[in-house]
């Protein structure tokens, strides 16, 4: 079958040792693997067709997930298939999602307003603030109170508003391939998304979250960030296809995982989202009189 990986552009710019592996397992089963980096290639976009048996979406950028949109409405084949990356991508569908499924979640509020997050952080506090589509811990900021907001930088969208969820010190990084689960632990920074965490063992408790999550979200190829607070494991972010640093033999479950996929048709279905007990309607946060 004829495979393609749509890949994001890696810092530093070298390939990923784990792709490449995953890539020649793939040919020495007898796929024809190809791969490109939208931002280094021109699309003809207007005569853009499906060429391949199946997409592998590696990339999260804005122009991968256009692409992806409009092989995707030709009825190409992708994984993760393009619904659930587009789900996952938007911080505000993916936490309501999640949360409808029990995974635990902080308290999301999402607002592109400085007066209802100053009137927040007097209510509560710290915050954490994050774009409503972003990657690798970019436009992350915490806010200990109002005065903190003279530090933020202007909004210029909307912007994710959690409660800051009190853990260890460390993240604890959660990487699934179909049911197969794996976790390392490292401190959370701006440059964290490229260095290898520690592996540690994966308990009970966070593979059936970690599946949960998967199943919720419509993914085969994802990762969490989960902080362990005093009342228990806290998902805190979702992402389709991470880069599993730091994760041992990942390779062959992986390439096994996508041959299967591809060979036998398989499908990841996005679950509509469930109703909530305590559920909060939009027309509640409409000021009055409008």
């Amino acid at each position: 079958m004829r495979l393609y990986f749509l890949l994001v552009r890696r810092v530093p710019p070298v390939p990923s040792p784990l792709l490449v592996e995953v890539a020649d397992r793939l040919r020495a089963r007898g796929h024809e693997v190809e791969s490109g980096t939208p931002e280094e290639m021109l699309v003809d976009a207007d005569r853009l067709a499906s060429s391949h048996d199946l997409y592998l979406l590696k990339s999260h950028t804005e122009l991968a997930l256009s692409l992806a949109a409009c092989l995707d409405a030709q009825g190409a084949r992708l994984l993760n298939p393009y619904p659930a990356c587009a789900a996952a991508q938007d911080k505000v569908l993916a936490v309501r999602r999640l949360r409808a499924a029990g995974v635990p979640v902080p308290r999301t509020f999402v607002t592109a307003d400085l007066v209802p997050l100053r009137r927040l952080l007097e209510e509560r506090a710290p915050l954490l603030v994050k774009p409503v589509r972003g990657h690798r811990g970019a436009g992350v900021h915490v806010l200990h109170g109002p005065a903190d907001l003279e530090d933020l930088p202007e909004l210029t969208g909307p912007v994710v508003v959690q409660d800051l969820i009190d853990g260890p010190g460390e993240d604890l990084k959660v990487y699934v391939v179909g049911d197969r689960v794996w976790a390392v632990r490292k401190p959370f920074s701006a440059s964290s998304f490229s260095v290898p965490g520690r592996p540690v063992p994966v308990a009970p408790e966070i593979e059936e979250l970690a599946l949960r999550a998967g199943a919720a979200s419509g993914l085969g190829l994802y990762g969490l960030d989960i902080i362990e607070s005093p009342d228990g494991p806290v998902v805190v972010d979702l992402n389709y296809f991470p880069g599993y640093k730091g994760c041992e033999g990942v390779a062959e479950p992986m390439a096994r995982y996508i041959a299967a996929y591809a060979e036998r048709g398989a499908e990841l279905p996005l679950p509509p989202i469930g109703p909530l007990v305590d559920a909060a309607p939009l027309s509640a946060a409409v000021p009055a009189g409008v």
